[in-house]
């Protein structure tokens, strides 16, 4: 069985092996201001998401800010 991790509450394949590779993945870039990701209701500081392993069964959640009205 493949790993999986919930990502903003939605399963989701585990498809890298650390958090900086999961997020750029996802296209988002690792210099890219206002990005904040919790692993496990933790928050990863973006100076350790080289370092952060990710393992099967992880909760992610990655917030942005949204400009609007």
């Amino acid at each position: 069985m493949a790993a999986v991790v919930t990502l903003n509450g939605e399963s989701c394949p585990l498809d890298a092996a650390n958090l900086s590779e999961f997020m750029a993945g996802r296209g988002y870039d690792s210099g890219r201001k206002g990005v904040a990701v919790a692993r496990n209701g933790q928050v990863v500081p973006r100076t350790r998401w080289e370092s952060t392993e990710l393992m099967d069964g992880d909760r992610l959640e990655i917030v942005e800010p949204v400009q609007g009205g």
